[in-house]
């Protein structure tokens, strides 16, 4: 029996391991749902395990994690033998199973390099740059954190054109926002702040008060601004479905609902998400997926105009 990297064997048990880290991580999400076709399911899989892997590293790693982000890089370059590009420094096959299985993922559809790469450079920055100045600084970081995810899900289906992926990077920053924003807490717990240093400034909120967890009127008016700044991302990012076939369609809904959710969650909590991270339960999301399967079928608007609106208590 083969069983080396090139073996079916060997490729399908590096897909299922993907898929494995993709069912047991919680997300705002669901990853590679029933919604998706199967023949594309696997390579969300790999798509998802090499964004999550990096991230864990930047994120949670022990050790000297630049180091290990660098070895997160090479074994990308093993996934582009033939690339020719100067900074490649393999000449070898990946050998870790999430880069056997992306780099079929890269074969099939034809994936440039610079997606993932933006995804590496991205937690490279987070050992260096802990703080954002400006909301524009912010969004620069964004365009490396997340919005090579949107793009790469586009290749997957075939997609291409530029004003798709803009309409794509709106949502997937708003995703990124999104998640800033339920993490407060935990991101100032490992050195991070994501909010704009701008902001704390001009609703006097201070970095001592995010550290004893103080949610005062202050605190929650910077918030609500945030919040209402990652909804209107999803707004712009919304005709980005009509423009997918149902291979992708119904996927970026939960995506996009999962993280609308959330935001009405901080909204319910009344802002205060340092006393408890704002999470959608798995009930949460499995009547998101159900709702979106049923006005699949119905042929309706996959996310209705509720999910968009604030459920913020009146006079707040």
């Amino acid at each position: 029996m083969e069983v080396g990297p090139d073996s079916p064997d060997y490729l399908d048990a590096a897909f299922a391991l993907c898929e494995d880290l993709a069912r047991t991580h919680y997300e705002n999400f669901s990853v590679g749902s029933r919604l998706l076709p199967k023949r594309l399911r696997r390579h969300f899989y790999s798509i998802y395990a090499f964004s999550r892997g990096v991230d864990d590293l930047g994120d949670e790693a022990d050790g000297d994690r630049l180091a290990l982000l660098d070895l997160w890089g090479q074994q990308l370059d093993a996934c582009y033998p033939d690339s020719g590009r100067p900074d490649s420094r393999s000449n070898t096959i990946p050998t870790h199973p999430y880069f056997v299985a992306l780099s079929e993922t890269i074969r099939i559809f034809d994936i440039p390099a610079d997606p993932l790469m933006r995804l590496i450079e991205a937690n490279r920055r987070d050992q260096q740059i802990i703080r954002h100045e400006t909301y524009d600084d912010l969004i620069d970081y964004c365009t490396y954190s997340a919005n090579p995810v949107g793009r790469l899900v586009l290749y997957l289906g075939g997609v291409r054109e530029p004003g798709l992926q803009v309409l794509s990077d709106h949502i997937c920053t708003a995703l990124q926002l999104t998640n800033f924003w339920q993490d407060v807490k935990r991101d100032y717990e490992i050195g991070r702040i994501y909010i704009p240093l701008e902001d704390l400034d001009r609703f006097g909120v201070s970095e001592e008060q995010i550290s004893e967890g103080k949610t005062d009127d202050r605190f929650r008016a910077l918030m609500r601004f945030q919040v209402d700044r990652a909804r209107k991302l999803f707004v712009a990012g919304h005709p980005l479905g009509d423009h997918l076939d149902r291979s992708l369609r119904a996927d970026l809904a939960l995506f996009t609902r999962g993280g609308l959710a959330v935001l009405q969650a901080i909204e319910r909590q009344d802002y205060d998400v340092l006393s408890t991270r704002p999470t959608l339960s798995k009930l949460d999301k499995t009547k998101i997926l159900a709702a979106t399967w049923l006005r699949s079928r119905l042929r309706l608007s996959l996310i209705p105009a509720s999910a968009f609106k604030s459920s913020a208590r009146p006079g707040n």
